[in-house]
């Protein structure tokens, strides 16, 4: 009865203006039987009474005009699988059910229906129109049964198969990774019609399988020539009277510290000493001084917003040429920088600042173990300066968090790869203190700046536009929830009172569960317990930094907000007067925050495939391994010597019946009681490794 009530809803809102009998209604949804017309005549009364449909004449009916309409986006929920809409103007979520997508796929931005409030029901739409789709292309294997063809995509792309007309194919071919946009689709219950826009190439072939994942994620997996052109014009030569107008800091002793693949150098450190005190440089590469606003290179730069880090490369946000080059602060080289150079005294406090113009020169690269090496030995190049720089950095840290600074550090899974792009072995990255060394300075950089602008620039008649990197207070529920179920394992925090006591609580429970089983579970979740940090106009303070003014302002070769807050930070430092416009950079935020959840998401992608890959050969073998996750049809386990996670699927649990007990994260056996629950230990088989779908299916040995 209510998917006919939906399609009676549906057709009344097609035709607004028509009268319809039963008869018409029967006809129009071709309902022959003579039974089934009581139920349209059923549906009918139902309709009239819900004031959906108005009775204009005996027996005839018309859409009811006064019906409440919103529009919003689809949100399309991936444990539950419910469907809602976010409405424009911040009101309660709608449920749509399946029925009543109409079309709309998740994240497109579309126009509802409200049906009538229900007791005890939750608020119900149905969608009526796509105003705009969240992505206009769709990634899958091309297959050709009997001539016809069809893109066969991830179903959380698109719940259909996209069908291809042989004149649309392009010239690709069964079984190549392809793109297809769609040309026609206006029914729900047939398949869209589309048309192959790029092959990829052949399924399985490493640099096909992570273009895919780009495309999958609206990313971009080529560079423009015209870009890479324009970028080719540059010229590299540092002029004496641009030399002129800096801060010449070439004399000072200066070196950059990053990861040993890392070719895109943002940052460098110099430190020299000043009477009792210390002059500290954080230098930024200059990339607005070569990329101008609103030209060929910005445009593109606009578009990306990021740079993109997959387990096997880098999609760079500006050309190869500035970003590994020009931009680059490579050692011996002389350099344009933007920097904030600092007046500290032994106790890491700072007496004065400057942000300045300056001209560089890098003595030394550093990699991150090389730096690490001379902190363990105190012996190496430069070892008096890193040193001196780590001992400062520890002292800011330590400030940082007696402040309320919360110590999120997640171990993150890397991997030798061969010449053919396949995982020969898998490796942690651990933060070391060569890596707060250099955390710490960049984090001090960023805070200035953002001070700087937000606080001492910035007054109630003359309130300077800024992008900021906010940070919002955790949402109660969300962390009472988490703090009701960590008491199941021994541990307790602060989810009400001063921030500080928060956050600090927090902080104590990260130092408990370190080298536990349920360490990485604890953090997952402490993690999804907190607000997403974003970019944006309106400063609300970083809450996981404990700071009131934050910005990003140290990676401009590889960030869109940090280009802006460069130009942004000339303009006010040259004319106090002048001021931004709110609302073009606040859609600039927007954009940043949500290329940089894709780019990321496009990252855990390509770490999962490899993952799979690796393991693709290992079927049969047995490991021991740890329960991450456990939701209505399964458990998760993650690998303890490796961290590939894998699916235990509840059907295949054939000791019991299992239900889930969403509170306590854990399934249940009806019968004997057993529970699998986050953070147990358990042994598995690797059954499957589909590759196609990323994912490993495990059996459980035992528990």
């Amino acid at each position: 009865m209510e998917e006919l009530t939906a399609k009676i809803t549906a057709l009344f809102g097609d035709k607004p203006s028509k009268h319809l009998n039963y008869r018409q209604v029967a006809h129009a949804l071709n309902i022959n039987k003579k039974e089934a017309k009581v139920h349209v005549i059923n549906a009918l009364f139902e309709l009239a009474e819900q004031k959906i449909i108005r009775e204009v004449s005996n027996g005839k009916y018309r859409f009811n005009q006064s019906t409440s309409y919103l529009t919003g986006l689809i949100d399309r929920g991936l444990v539950a699988h419910k469907t809602y809409l976010i409405p424009d103007d911040g009101g309660e979520n709608i449920f749509i059910a399946e029925r009543s997508m109409n079309c709309a796929l998740n994240g497109d931005h579309v126009k509802i229906m409200l049906y009538p409030t229900r007791r005890k029901k939750e608020l119900e739409g149905e969608v009526t129109e796509v105003l705009k789709r969240n992505r206009e292309t769709f990634v899958g294997i091309l297959e050709i049964k009997h001539e016809i063809a069809f893109l066969k995509t991830d179903k959380k792309q698109i719940p259909h198969d996209i069908i291809i007309p042989i004149n649309k194919l392009n010239g690709a071919k069964k079984g190549q990774k392809c793109i297809a946009t769609i040309t026609f689709w206006e029914d729900k219950y047939e398949n869209p019609i589309g048309e192959i826009i790029d092959v990829l190439g052949e399924t399985g072939d490493n640099d096909t399988e992570m273009h895919a994942i780009l495309a999958e994620f609206g990313l971009p997996y080529r560079y423009p020539q015209e870009v890479e052109n324009e970028a080719n014009k540059i010229d590299n030569k540092i002029t004496e009277q641009e030399i002129a107008k800096r801060f010449d800091m070439r004399a000072v002793p200066t070196f950059t510290i990053d990861p040993k693949e890392a070719k895109d150098f943002d940052d460098a450190l110099s430190i020299r000493q000043e009477n009792e005190n210390w002059e500290v440089g954080v230098h930024i590469a200059d990339v607005t001084h070569y990329v101008k606003q609103d030209d060929i290179i910005d445009k593109e730069a606009v578009k990306r917003a990021t740079s993109i880090y997959l387990v096997d490369r880098t999609v760079p946000m500006l050309p190869e040429r500035l970003s590994n080059f020009i931009c680059s602060l490579r050692p011996n080289e002389e350099k344009l920088t933007y920097s904030v150079v600092f007046k500290l005294n032994n106790f890491a406090e700072i007496l004065d600042y400057k942000i300045i113009k300056t001209v560089i020169l890098s003595d030394r690269r550093f990699t991150y173990q090389e730096a690490q090496q001379i902190i363990e030995t105190g012996e190496g190049d430069y070892n008096n300066e890193i040193l001196k720089l780590n001992e400062l950095a520890k002292i800011l840290r330590a400030k940082r968090f007696a402040q309320g600074s919360i110590a999120f550090e997640r171990t993150e899974v890397a991997f030798e790869i061969d010449e053919k792009g396949k995982p020969v072995d898998v490796y942690f990255k651990e933060a070391k203190e060569s890596n707060h060394l250099v955390e710490e300075f960049m984090l001090l950089a960023n805070k200035t700046v953002a001070t700087h602008i937000g606080k001492v620039l910035s007054s109630a008649a003359n309130k300077k536009t800024f992008v900021y990197r906010i940070h919002d207070v955790p949402n109660i529920e969300k962390l009472s929830k988490f703090a009701e179920f960590i008491k199941t394992f021994g541990y307790k925090i602060k989810t009400e009172g001063k921030r500080i006591a928060v956050s600090s609580s927090i902080n104590n429970l990260l130092d408990e569960v370190s080298g536990k089983k349920e360490q990485n579970m604890i953090e997952t979740l402490a993690i999804r317990s907190m607000a997403k940090a974003l970019y944006s106009t309106q400063n609300i303070g970083h809450y996981g930094l404990a700071m009131k003014y934050y910005t990003h302002f140290t990676s401009p070769i590889r960030r869109l907000p940090d280009m802006i807050v460069h130009r942004l930070l000339s303009q006010y430092l040259n004319d106090q007067n002048s001021n931004g416009n709110v609302n073009f950079y606040e859609n600039l935020c927007k954009h940043s925050s949500e290329m940089e959840q894709r780019a990321a998401s496009a990252e855990r992608t390509s770490i999962k495939y490899k993952q799979v890959e690796f393991m693709s050969d290992k079927i049969g073998n047995l490991y021991d391994g740890v329960i991450s996750g456990v939701n209505t049809w399964g458990i998760y386990v993650e690998i303890k010597e490796n961290k590939c996670e894998g699916m235990i699927y509840i059907r295949d649990l054939q000791d019991d019946i299992y239900s889930f007990d969403d509170k306590n994260y854990c399934l249940i056996g009806r019968k004997y009681r057993k529970k699998y629950q986050i953070g147990d230990d358990v042994k598995i088989k690797i059954a499957k490794a589909d590759l196609t779908k990323r994912y490993l299916d495990f059996q459980i040995i035992e528990s």
